[in-house]
């Protein structure tokens, strides 16, 4: 309903800045949407031929969500610069109170996705959709204030671009975020080096090497590497050590971990080989 009243006002009232509002609200709507079906695929069970189960849905829908912020933005600022080039007179009463409850609504909706929106690159999404939309709205606020009693009109294609360009940071950011996960890129926060180190320092442990470290999602960071021994120890031994393992490696944020031990194979001892 917002978003309809936004799209009418804007028309009605000829401000850029309330449509570009309840453009940018449309998009919000299709991104819970996509949010949502992501997290219900996400939660559906592993089987035979997708042992992974569909934990990769909500990062999909993190980067379409991102790049839809992009090409909203990208239009947004054509359309503000055409508007702060010519000037419209702009009704800045139906402006102001349409802001007002776009506030109002996009501010609920803000503080209920605030806390998830933490450890979830999806619902950060829609939570940053949500966001943009309220600052915005704040934004359109202002212009119509400024408008009322100052009638300056330009204001609404300044606001206008500076909303768009907003949408652009936060959209190349979550983009890149979630780019990185889809690409299995090592996560920025975990140090390669300090932890081959910490490895290096068990018992019987000669050195750690053909390292892969993933995110499959935000819940899940994988590493499977290979693990020469110093001598040709037992299998309960190897055991022993991978419990070891797996408590150095949790330190560093990693929670699934598959190591293959080996003694004396003639394979590459680099760190980071290329499959």
């Amino acid at each position: 309903m917002i978003t309809v009243a936004q799209a009418v006002g804007g028309f009605v009232s000829g401000s850029l800045a309330l449509l570009s509002d309840a453009l940018h609200n449309l998009s919000d709507v299709i991104s819970l949407l996509i949010s949502y079906v992501a997290a219900i695929f996400s939660n559906r069970k592993a089987s035979q031929h997708k042992t992974f189960g569909y934990k990769r849905a909500e990062i999909i829908a993190a980067f379409i969500n991102a790049i839809s912020l992009i090409i909203i933005a990208v239009f947004l600022i054509f359309e503000a610069i055409d508007r702060f080039l010519i000037p419209e007179n702009i009704n800045a009463d139906i402006v102001i109170w349409l802001s007002i409850v776009a506030i109002v609504g996009n501010g609920v909706s803000v503080l209920i996705l605030y806390s998830d929106s933490k450890n979830n690159l999806n619902i950060r999404s829609s939570y940053l959709h949500l966001f943009t939309d309220l600052l915005g709205s704040i934004a359109v606020l202002i212009g119509g204030l400024v408008m009322k009693y100052y009638q300056i009109y330009w204001i609404d294609g300044a606001l206008t671009l500076a909303i768009a360009i907003y949408l652009i940071v936060v959209g190349i950011a979550l983009a890149r975020k979630s780019y990185d996960v889809l690409m299995l890129f090592t996560p920025k926060e975990i140090n390669v080096k300090a932890l081959v180190r910490e490895v290096n320092k068990i018992e019987k442990e000669k050195h750690i090497h053909h390292i892969h470290i993933w995110q499959l999602n935000d819940d899940e960071t994988h590493l499977e590497a290979h693990v020469d021994f110093k001598e040709d120890i037992k299998l309960s031994e190897f055991d022993e050590i991978l419990e070891k393992i797996e408590q150095v490696v949790s330190s560093f944020g990693i929670n699934h971990t598959n190591i293959q031990p080996e003694y004396e194979k003639p394979d590459n001892k680099n760190i980071i080989v290329q499959d």
